[in-house]
């Protein structure tokens, strides 16, 4: 091979090493659009109990068809993508978003909130796969920083879920969500500019030879049994964060005496929180380890989830903010160690563990909706606070040193 050649394939070898920060910022506020738009719906429950007089349990069902729907499909996505990648699904899916918020808006009865929920959860699971495959190919050699300030737009825009009941949803009720038309068209602008950016991408000769070269990764027993231990902990961290999301203000309303005003503005300094540790939880994995990260995040968190519903307001809020921002590290580290599990499915692996974090969310939603009907919202949260201590599981997981060695294809 001449010196010009081997030049120039240095030089695309840096280039597929290099972290693009341009696609990796737009995909950020990509996320937080789409994900603030998926936050109208539980930002809308205080509403929709009082115009249509819905029970928690009904509440739930809401939560569920949203994010079944996505936790169902994201997988599914994330496996055909990984066959064969859609640059131009991510504009497809937004779409769907918007038809499903302008839906939301003028829904006149409980059947057709549902179905319009149905819609956003479709752009979900259209989504998130597919925004976390452009990531990690955005990423470089900084996989944990990628995926942080990807999935800390979502975040972000969960976060924003009670500022938008406190600000747009109680003074213009349910209508209120059609001022969040004009956000979705302006993420489904953007992710076409993402979408030529992907195609090119693909068609690189470097892409295609770290395809191949990650295809060679090994399934077997101890990598499924590590996966399952993953699963486990995004179940106890999902069905917490559901808990905190979607019934914890009913706690704050019903025995702190809050308006729905004062709980939501609690609710959003727990899940700004939870953004601010999905972002520093990238960097810290990369540095200090991604199985540390994973351990710390949910039974470190356990000590003020336990003490949470028996403090004052004041003390409840600062435990708040620490279990948010702890509990949260882990987000975008799961997804990464997943991919790094099972190498080559890049799409799959964040599918499943982004889209079981929404289906957990839904079946926990469910689930403890109809508890807290059955024995009280108090003595929900209080049961629910000791979840994390499930986050023990961790230490069962390998460390990151043993996942190179099972990347290895001669492993065994």
């Amino acid at each position: 091979m001449s010196s010009v050649s081997l030049k120039l394939q240095n030089r695309q070898n840096q280039s597929a090493n290099a972290t693009v920060f341009r696609i990796l910022i737009i995909m950020g506020i990509c996320h937080l659009l789409n994900d603030t738009l998926q936050a109208v719906v539980p930002a809308m429950f205080p509403i929709l109990e009082h115009s249509m007089s819905l029970s928690y349990t009904q509440l739930g069902y809401i939560a569920f068809a949203l994010n079944i729907t996505a936790s169902i499909m994201q997988p599914a996505v994330g496996w055909y993508s990984d066959l064969k990648p859609l640059p131009f699904a991510l504009p497809i899916g937004l779409s769907s978003t918007l038809a499903g918020i302008i839906l939301l808006a003028i829904s006149p009865n409980y059947g057709i909130i549902l179905f319009s929920v149905f819609l956003i959860g479709i752009g979900s699971a259209i989504f998130h796969p597919e925004g976390s495959r452009v990531a990690y190919m955005a990423a470089g050699t900084k996989r944990g920083l990628a995926q942080s300030i990807y999935q800390v737009g979502g975040n972000t825009g969960q976060a924003l879920a009670p500022l938008i009941t406190a600000i747009i949803l109680v003074p213009f009720g349910q209508k209120g969500a059609l001022w969040f038309a004009p956000v979705a068209l302006c993420a489904v602008i953007m992710l076409f500019y993402i979408a030529i950016w992907y195609g090119r991408k693909l068609k690189s000769p470097v892409h295609h030879a770290k395809g191949k070269a990650g295809s060679k990764g090994v399934f077997n027993k101890k990598v499924a049994q590590a996966l399952t231990f993953i699963l486990l902990f995004i179940f106890a961290r999902s069905w917490y964060i559901s808990c905190m999301t979607n019934y914890y203000s009913f706690f704050l309303i019903k025995h702190n005496g809050f308006s729905i005003s004062e709980a939501q503005l609690y609710i959003f300094a727990f899940l700004a929180a939870g953004a601010l540790g999905t972002f520093f939880g990238g960097p810290l994995a990369d540095r200090f380890g991604r199985k540390n990260i994973i351990l710390y995040s949910l039974a470190g968190c356990a000590p003020f989830t336990i003490l949470l519903p028996f403090l004052p307001s004041w003390a409840s809020f600062v435990l708040l903010l620490a279990s948010g921002f702890i509990i949260m590290t882990s987000f975008s580290v799961t997804v990464v160690y997943a991919q790094e599990l099972v190498p080559g499915k890049v799409g799959t692996m964040a599918g499943l563990t982004v889209g079981l974090a929404f289906g957990m969310g839904a079946i926990g939603s469910v689930a403890l909706g109809a508890l807290a009907d059955s024995i009280g919202i108090a003595a929900t949260i209080k049961y629910v606070g000791f979840l994390p201590l499930l986050g023990l599981i961790s230490l069962l997981l390998p460390s990151d040193k043993t996942l190179k060695d099972w990347q290895n294809p001669h492993h065994e």
